[in-house]
C-alpha cells in the first residue's frame, strides 16, 4: 500500500480523538469506565474521485464534509458520556453547528466591518486605514476568543486531545513506531491544522477587503458574507501549499504564525490521551488497506 502522507487529517471530539484518511474515518472515545471506544465509517466518494483533485473547488467541498464528519464525531463522543436518555440527536447536533456558523460569521465578519465601518465615517478614516483596522479588530476577536475558551476545563481536555491528535500524525509522517512513549515526543503543532486555516482565512480577509476600497454599509456587510466561500478555498489551497513547503527552511517563517497560534488550540496531552489517539489512527489504518485490497481484488484481471 502506498503511503499518503500528506492526507490525514483528524479532529479533537469530546474524550476522544477522530481520524480521517481518504476512505474511512474512525472515532476513539475513552468512555467512563476508562475503556476505548471505536467507531468507524466509510468516507464519501468525493475524497477519491476527480472533484477531490480541482483546486478551489475542492476545498470548498471537503471543508463541508469535514463539518458534517466533525458534527458526527461531536455527537458520537458526546454520546458516550451520558445515559441513553440524555444522549442528542443528530439534528441537535446540526441545529448546533449552523447557530455556531452563524454566530461566527456575525462575531468575526460582521461585527468588525460595522466597527470599522462607524470609526471610518466618524473619525474621517480613509478606506485602506478602515479596512486594515477591520482586519486587526477581526484577527483580535479571533485569538482573544480562543485564548479566552482555553480556561475552560472541558475544553482544555479537548485542546490536550488535538495535540494528542497532532503528535500521532507528526510520528506517522515522521515513519516512527506509534507508541505512547514515542509519540509523546513529537511536536504539538501540525501545518495542516484547523487553527492554522482559520488564522490564514483571516489574513486574507485582510488582503482581499482592504481591496474593496469604500463601501456603503450594506455593501460591506453583504460582500463578507458572500466572500467567505472564496476565502476558505484560498485559505484550504494555501494551508496544502505551505504543508508541503515545510521541508524547507526558507518557507518555516512563513507558516510560523499558524504554528505559534495553535499554543492556544493544544495541550500537552497524557499519555492516555495519546493512546486514545494511536487507537482511532491504528483503527483508520487497517479498515483503509481492507478497503484498498478489497478494490484491487474487484478490478478486471489484465489481459
Amino acid at each position: 500500500m502506498k503511503e499518503r502522507l500528506s492526507i490525514y487529517g483528524g479532529q479533537a471530539v469530546i474524550e476522544g480523538v477522530m481520524m480521517r484518511g481518504t476512505q474511512v474515518c474512525a472515532v476513539a472515545v475513552r468512555s467512563p469506565d476508562q475503556s476505548i471506544v471505536i467507531e468507524t465509517q466509510p468516507l464519501s466518494g468525493m475524497y477519491r474521485n476527480g472533484i477531490a483533485k480541482i483546486p478551489f473547488l475542492r476545498g470548498l467541498l471537503k471543508l463541508w464534509d469535514a463539518l458534517v464528519l466533525g458534527v458526527r464525531a461531536l455527537t458520537y463522543s458526546a454520546n458516550m458520556q451520558v445515559e441513553e436518555e440524555e444522549q442528542l440527536e443528530g439534528g441537535q447536533m446540526i441545529l448546533t453547528l449552523i447557530f455556531s456558523l452563524i454566530l461566527g460569521i456575525c462575531l468575526f465578519f460582521l461585527l468588525p466591518a460595522g466597527i470599522a465601518y462607524l470609526i471610518e465615517h466618524f473619525v474621517q478614516w480613509g478606506a485602506i486605514a478602515s479596512n486594515l483596522l477591520e482586519g486587526l479588530i477581526r484577527l483580535v476577536l479571533y485569538v482573544g476568543y480562543i485564548w479566552a475558551i482555553g480556561f475552560m476545563p472541558d475544553i482544555q481536555r479537548v485542546f490536550g486531545y488535538h495535540g494528542a491528535e497532532h503528535k500521532t500524525i507528526n510520528a506517522f509522517e515522521a515513519g516512527e513506531e506509534l507508541a505512547v512513549d514515542t509519540v509523546k515526543q513529537f511536536p504539538l503543532e501540525h501545518p495542516r491544522c484547523g487553527t492554522a486555516f482559520l488564522l490564514t482565512v483571516i489574513a486574507f480577509s485582510i488582503l482581499i477587503f482592504t481591496a474593496l476600497g469604500p463601501q456603503p454599509l450594506l455593501y460591506r456587510l453583504g460582500s463578507r458574507i458572500l466572500l467567505v466561500p472564496i476565502l476558505a478555498s484560498l485559505a484550504y489551497e494555501y494551508i496544502r501549499l505551505t504543508a508541503k513547503l515545510m521541508r524547507f527552511s526558507w518557507a518555516r517563517p512563513i507558516v510560523f504564525p499558524n504554528l505559534w497560534l495553535q499554543r492556544l488550540t493544544t495541550r500537552e496531552p497524557d499519555p492516555q490521551m495519546i493512546e486514545v489517539a494511536i487507537a482511532a489512527f491504528n483503527s483508520m489504518r487497517q479498515q483503509e488497506e481492507k478497503a484498498d485490497i478489497s478494490q484491487e481484488q474487484s478490478l478486471p484481471a489484465a489481459t
